[in-house]
């Protein structure tokens, strides 16, 4: 097994980019861990990525263990959906494990002090150590001479002396470093976290809302196609062949699969929780619904068939191409309402 010296967290951003290119310049070699999930990842680019900036980079899946935090994170929400400090706390147990397995010496992560309101004050930083059990690990490089000096320093793992005091929003001294590193490409500072992004977090809250026991399939699901509810009946109607396939894949055991028989159209999924299962005539909206974004049905009029499947055996309904009444799309502004009622 090669032998690494440092572990990174590594977003595919700026910052975590430098606080790796730091390190290397002392000698140091680097693991850098590349979190996904189904918010935020592009374990796609990794082969680009390593080959651009010359770090070693391995795609760490968190989307099981980030769905269940999504229950109920011990720090909150931010903005949005956000889980900021509870995030940055699970992956850094996570690198830590890798540390430890690897026979690393030290956690880096590309963190400025006072950059973001939620998880880069100081006071969250220190909270963030202390829960993720990393304390005696974790090194800061692009702000390490404005924090307290840690144990890996102490020992002499990384040079202080060659660690940097960059703090706030700004992003002069990082884009100053990507020109003295000459990085072939220079990242955009968005997050590209989609918890952050209300189009996005507006899909995953009824998921929240009405699931026992969320998993990352079932956010992935979220991302996919039009999103429709009526209570916790949840409906997803595919808009092109790519959200077709990938619904597909994403069935589980127990959904419905409903497609129009005679005439193309998306393919939509009904999940029905555990225990809930959907009453006939739930199955005939749904069905419904799957019509009416069919153009050919829709253009035919009267009744339409439409095949549903489920656990292997298919049926069939026939329906009016209507959207049926009381399913809706997401909406932030009632989520809003929700979220904000238990933060209070």
């Amino acid at each position: 097994m090669h032998q690494y010296d440092v572990v990174a967290l590594f977003s595919g951003g700026l910052d975590s980019i430098i606080a790796a290119k730091v390190v290397q310049e002392q000698g140091r070699t680097v693991k850098a861990l590349h979190f996904t999930s189904p918010f935020f990842g592009k374990p796609h680019r990794i082969p680009e990525w390593q080959e651009m900036y010359g770090i070693d980079i391995e795609a760490v899946d968190v989307g099981d263990e980030y769905a269940k935090l999504m229950q109920g994170p011990p720090h909150g929400f931010g903005k949005v959906l956000n889980p900021c400090i509870d995030c940055k706390i699970l992956m850094l147990r996570r690198a830590k494990l890798r540390m430890l397995e690897l026979g690393a010496k030290a956690i880096i992560s590309g963190e400025v002090v006072g950059q973001r309101p939620m998880s880069q004050r100081r006071d969250a930083l220190n909270i963030i150590s202390r829960d993720a059990e990393v304390r005696d690990y974790l090194v800061r490089p692009l702000c390490a001479q404005r924090l307290t000096p840690t144990p890996p320093e102490e020992a002499g793992v990384l040079d202080r002396e060659r660690l940097l005091n960059i703090s706030g929003r700004g992003r002069k001294s990082q884009l100053a470093l990507a020109e003295t590193y000459k990085l072939p490409e220079i990242p955009t500072p968005a997050g590209g976290c989609m918890l952050a992004e209300v189009e996005s977090a507006k899909r995953y809250w009824p998921v929240l809302k009405w699931s026992e026991s969320p998993a990352a399939n079932d956010f992935e699901m979220a991302n996919l196609g039009r999103q429709f509810w009526k209570g916790d009946s949840w409906l997803t109607v595919g808009r092109d062949q790519e959200d077709n396939t990938r619904i597909e894949e994403l069935a589980a055991a127990g959904d419905l699969l409903f497609k129009v028989k005679d005439f193309p159209g998306p393919l939509c999924l009904g999940r029905q929780w555990p225990g809930r299962p959907w009453s006939p005539e739930t199955v005939r909206e749904a069905a419904a619904l799957t019509a009416r974004y069919s153009a050919k049905a829709r253009r035919h009029g009267g009744e339409i068939a439409v095949t549903v499947t489920s656990r292997g055996e298919m049926a069939e309904v026939c329906v009016p191409a209507a959207e049926p009444h009381g399913w809706d799309t997401p909406d932030w502004d009632a989520a809003k309402e929700e979220i904000t009622a238990l933060r209070d």
